[in-house]
């Protein structure tokens, strides 16, 4: 990576990294004395609590949490007015008990979820450190972590964790060197180097009683760190940065033990301050839901509002008969002829209008299936088990599995419209190799592989590298020519103008030492082996020195000082003390940045020729670094050291003095040359991308590479193609800026009137910098670039910076409705994944913040194909018929009663049992709508891959809108109809009880609207036929004990009516009836007017698996009516 190069986080933390801090800001820590240092502020504690509940607070919080569900408001609601004498209808605890069983199930399983953190709490806890005891005669004791506290001094052994961030004072390297490894803290196994300063690495420990550290408050930037330290009896202030603090979480390599003082315990520490979850998402599917929920709540209204009237009406007319009627007599007969007569308590028609809306709305509650939301949790448990498990998208090179991290917005997954994908270690490896070099002004890409001169000592890198002969030779034999030394200095500045730390390990050949070099960046460590490879070897990383093995002698260089990489300056250097006394600054980084550094006057031709070598490398998709070099005075060196020094030890400003230090000494370079690194696209990238794009999906790459690196790598990976017309904008000004804008849309808008059907449409590309961006950001010029990329099938931004990588996807979020998904692997696409719908995060060689903040997670970019295109829309197509299939199984029980209340003077008296109507969406029916929404297939993988248009289904939402929902509804009314009135007719005339015909319209419900289910299942497993029948089954038992429970009314109804003949018939009726409708409308439909997912379906029906030879069908990518 050139123009981005070192690891991607440090853009991430550019936001906070450089916060200023003044003196009164900082915190103030007594070494070794913790007692003094809280005494006046009382510091966190280090034990630390990820558990979200205790046992006093879990219930009033859980609840509480719970209830911001609207849904489950409206049925605490329901469940409260059956309790009022006046509006009861059910029983008072079967009223309740839906409601309960939901709470419950959700608060069993967040107590799970919080007993396991509570117990990983106690475990983490209770672990054991050494703290330094004054009382003790200044001897390490051990001591559990939660009572560590800010100010104590903490030794650490190998392969062990700080308890808290702390500050090293002293290590058992000689050179106050530490390696620590951040896999828990951010994923990366490569090893990173941390010192303590000379002046206490020097100093024993119980002299340092007296010293102070002031350092900034505690941050989430684990990449940034500022303090001072103040040692007892001298005047002058150390700094301190990152490379001094080790932070809780990381493990201690390769260094027998270190000491340091704690400065963040417990909460207060980085790890625990970036312990935050992931932004909460809903789905697209969730949304439109609430759409469907107010109709139905019109719905429920209305029929309230249709018998309250109606019973209102009915009163009024019959009122002179109220003395006399059961239920509604007004007089206290007990007391007629008295002097103090009185009526009950009667209330009159309007007050018993509104008592009968309410009733009505208890009665008919289920109208909102409360069993949905359960249903759909479990579904997306179930459909995230299966993605996960699938062996497709099973990482073998990484050994990872699929992560579901979100598991709310899995069915999003099927509508994504727009990709928006970084490149480097996305589409690419991040697995860099050396492949070229421009050196003097020459070009040398003639590479070979490395063959070590025989008879000589040979350090072997543990990543082979590649070499050019002419190179090698004029390195080993030509250093007495002016062409050999420029070759030489350009190999010197790879070995030492980095953060590399090399160990030694053993190899399979005793007689060659293999060198494994651990480093933060992929580029580094590809330079650093490729110098080793032309016998410049780094052999030893101190903190203050390094040894370098030169042509097989080993020499040492002082690290004098070092400024490392950051993304405003996107360059490092490093002033290095050479063996023959000199003083020499190295620098590497973008062109971009190193040209104006560059002296062009020294060398004119070299700089000339270099440029155009970068150029060729870029083309051909290489990351591309300029290498400079200048030799310093001995006053030039102080006057750098002392600006230096006195900028490293400001808490106020200091990262803009440090900033402005480097600015300074980094001028008048000598150019040496310029590097090439190959990063190879990841295997099946062209043919994922391709794919997508055939599945009418929109690909953006939005990358910090130079714009011609990145079109290389757009032609490579089939992102951009030859027919493709490019409107590039890459401005320097905002005037240039903006009459590019307008050129484009002008373009745009010209091939647009020459395209008179979409088939002879020429495909556009956009490509834009990240400067036109700012441009364009800061002008309000955002509406003009959306018109533009919008025209366009491909987009391709080069040199952004991570808030800009989200500005993008969010200008594609405010303005249309297509669902965006945000794919990366480094900290510099966090941003950008937590703004889109859907964030995936790959596990690379950046470490794990991507994973971290991502939705879900996976090894290689190619698996995104299986992941939308089968999963994708297999989530979607279930969640959407269950989502629809459960408000026609509720809307059509909810319709049966009403009915029966317009036949019983609309008392809301219910022939339906109690129980029965508590269980119906409860237990009766929710078992099979939940197993067919996990297990059912409308299509298999084979032809979901072989036909990418299919997924367009879930782009036009095909299978969840609001045609769909009034069918549904519409038959829903129907299947009533048929379930109430055919068995009413045929008993109409007789003596039979309310009982027993509410037992038969409970069966016949059941029993039609799980047939219902059964007609619409695809792919029948064992499983799918246990729950489907056996949900019948089971509500016929279930049935049968309610009605065998003498103090429950409707005692032995069910056995009475199963005796007679037509009890059967009516129920075979009511099946055949009911279905009509429902199975001809699936007929008409299926033969005449087939969408897509239906004549694949045809397809996979009529032809032989092994017919992979037919030509295939053009699919539809049409919206549909």
């Amino acid at each position: 990576m050139a123009e981005d190069h070192g690891s991607s986080r440090h853009m991430s933390s550019m936001s906070m990294s450089h916060k200023e801090l003044g003196d009164d800001d900082a915190r103030v820590v007594h070494v070794g004395d913790a007692e003094r240092t809280n005494e006046r502020l009382q510091f966190a504690g280090n034990a630390v609590r990820t558990a979200k509940y205790s046992p006093l607070t879990f219930l009033p919080r859980n609840l509480f949490e719970q209830f911001h569900r609207l849904a489950y408001v409206y049925f605490l609601v329901i469940a409260v007015l059956n309790q009022l004498p006046q509006l009861a209808v059910f029983g008072r605890g079967a009223s309740v008990m839906p409601l309960a069983f939901v709470l419950a199930v959700t608060a069993v399983k967040d107590a799970y979820e919080d007993w396991r953190r509570h117990r990983s709490d106690r475990a983490e806890n209770n672990r054991l450190a050494a703290v330094l005891s004054p009382g003790a005669g200044a001897q390490f004791v051990p001591t559990e972590w939660k009572h560590v506290r800010v100010g104590d001094v903490v030794r650490v052994g190998a392969n062990e964790s700080p308890p808290a961030d702390m500050v090293l004072l002293a290590t058992s390297d000689t050179t106050g060197v530490a390696y620590v490894q951040t896999l828990n803290l951010d994923g990366e196994s490569n090893l990173k180097t941390r010192y303590a300063k000379q002046e206490t690495l020097t100093t024993p420990l119980e002299h340092l009683a007296g010293a102070v550290v002031r350092c900034e408050r505690p941050n989430r930037n684990i990449y940034g760190f500022q303090a001072n330290l103040e040692l007892q009896g001298e005047g002058r202030r150390i700094p301190l940065g990152p490379s001094n603090i080790v932070l809780r979480g990381c493990d201690l390599k390769n260094t027998s033990w270190a000491v340091g003082v704690v400065v963040y315990a417990g909460r207060e520490t980085k790890a625990m301050l970036n312990n935050a979850g992931t932004p909460t998402k809903r789905s697209r599917l969730e949304t439109h839901m609430n759409r469907e929920t107010l109709f139905l709540s019109g719905i429920l209204i209305v029929l309230c509002s249709a018998v309250a009237t109606l019973s209102g009406v009915w009163l009024r007319t019959h009122q002179t008969d109220l003395e006399l009627a059961q239920f509604f007599h007004k007089k206290d007969y007990l007391k007629v002829g008295k002097e103090d007569n009185e009526n009950y308590n009667y209330y009159g028609i309007a007050a018993q209008i509104v008592f009968n809306f309410l009733m009505a709305v208890i009665v008919f509650q289920i109208m909102i299936p409360i069993s949905l939301y359960i249903s759909m949790e479990l579904v997306r448990l179930g459909q995230a088990y299966f993605m996960i498990r699938d062996a497709k998208l099973y990482d073998a090179s990484s050994d990872s599995r699929f992560q579901c991290r979100a598991l709310n917005i899995n069915e999003d997954l099927g509508q994504v419209k727009c990709v928006f994908s970084d490149k480097t270690g996305t589409l690419t490896q991040n697995k860099m190799e050396f492949r070229c070099a421009s050196i003097d002004g020459v070009d040398y890409s003639d590479v070979a592989p490395q063959r070590p001169v025989e008879g000589e000592p040979a350090w072997v890198p543990k990543v082979p590298v590649k070499v050019d002969r002419e190179v090698m030779e004029l390195v080993r034999n030509g250093g007495a020519t002016e062409q050999g030394m420029n070759a030489g200095e350009f190999f010197l500045a790879l070995a030492t103008c980095n953060t590399i730390v090399p160990l030694i390990i053993d190899g399979p050949d005793p007689k060659k030492k293999v060198i494994d070099y651990q480093g933060e960046s992929p580029d580094e460590q590809a330079l650093v082996s490729a110098a080793a490879a032309y016998g410049f070897v780094l052999v030893e990383r101190s903190s203050g020195h390094i040894v370098i093995d030169v042509l097989g002698q080993k020499q040492r260089f002082d690290v004098l000082g070092l400024h490392e990489f950051d993304s405003d300056r996107k360059r490092m250097s490093v002033i290095i003390g050479c063996p023959d006394k000199t003083i020499k600054l190295f620098v590497k980084g973008a062109d971009s940045s190193m040209f104006g550094i560059i002296d062009k006057t020294l060398n004119p031709d070299v700089v000339q020729a270099t440029e155009k070598h970068l150029h060729s490398y870029s083309s051909v998709g290489l990351r591309t670094l300029v290498i400079g070099v200048r030799e310093l005075s001995q006053s030039e060196f102080q006057e750098w050291q002392m600006a230096y020094e006195k900028a490293s030890t400001a808490l106020l400003g200091r990262g803009n003095l440090l900033r402005s230090v480097a600015a300074n000494i980094e001028r008048n370079m000598r150019l040496l040359g310029a590097s090439g690194v190959e990063d190879k696209l990841q295997d099946g990238v062209p043919e994922a991308i391709e794919k997508l794009r055939e599945a009418g999906i929109k690909v953006w790459v939005l990358t910090g590479d130079k714009q011609e690196t990145a079109i290389s790598i757009g032609y490579s990976c089939k992102l951009l193609t030859r027919d493709m017309t490019q409107i590039v904008i890459n401005s320097n000004s905002r005037e240039s800026c903006r009459k590019s804008l307008d050129d484009a849309i002008s373009m745009v808008n010209k091939l647009r009137s020459l395209s008179t059907d979409s088939q002879s449409r020429v495909p556009l590309a956009l490509i834009i910098d990240g400067n036109s961006l700012v441009y364009i950001f800061d002008t309000d010029r955002e509406e003009k670039l959306f018109e533009v990329a919008i025209a366009c099938d491909v987009v391709l931004c080069c040199r952004v910076a991570p808030l800009q990588k989200a500005g993008i996807v969010d200008l594609i979020k405010k303005r249309t409705s297509d669902m965006t998904l945000a794919i990366g692997d480094g900290a510099n696409d966090v941003s950008m994944i937590q703004m889109a719908d859907v964030g995936i995060g790959i596990s690379g060689q950046e470490g794990r913040q991507a994973v971290m903040a991502s939705d879900f997670a996976m090894g290689q970019f190619r698996f995104l194909v299986p992941l939308l295109l089968v999963h994708g829309h297999w989530n979607y197509q279930r969640m959407s018929y269950m989502i629809l299939y459960n408000f026609y199984r509720n809307a059509t029980f909810v319709f049966v009663l009403f009915w029966y209340v317009l036949y019983t003077g609309y008392t809301l008296s219910t022939a339906i049992n109690e129980w029965s109507s508590v269980l119906y969406s409860v237990v009766y029916t929710s078992a099979p709508t939940v197993i067919v929404a996990i297990l059912d297939k409308d299509l298999s993988r084979r032809t979901l891959l072989k036909y990418p248009q299919l997924y367009g289904a879930g782009q036009r939402e095909e299978s969840y809108n609001l045609r769909l929902f009034i069918f549904i509804m519409v038959d829903s009314v129907w299947q009533s109809v048929v379930v109430f009135f055919i068995p009413y007719l045929a008993y109409k005339n007789s003596a039979i009880d309310s009982a027993s015909l509410g037992d038969l319209w409970t069966l016949s419900v059941v029993i039609l609207v799980n047939i219902h289910l059964a007609m619409d299942v695809i792919r029948w497993t064992w499983i799918t036929h246990a729950v489907i029948w056996g949900s019948i089954v089971a509500t016929w038992i279930c049935v049968i004990i309610i009605d065998s429970i003498p103090t429950l009314p409707g005692f032995w109804a069910i056995y009475e009516v199963m005796g007679t003949a037509l009890f059967w018939a009516l129920l075979l009726a009511v099946i055949v009836v009911g279905m009509i409708p429902h199975f001809a409308a699936k007929a008409i439909r299926e033969h005449f007017m087939p969408n897509d997912i239906q004549i694949a379906r045809e397809m996979e029906k009529s032809q032989d698996s092994r017919d992979a030879n037919q030509p295939e069908v053009q699919m539809s990518t049409s919206t549909r009516a």
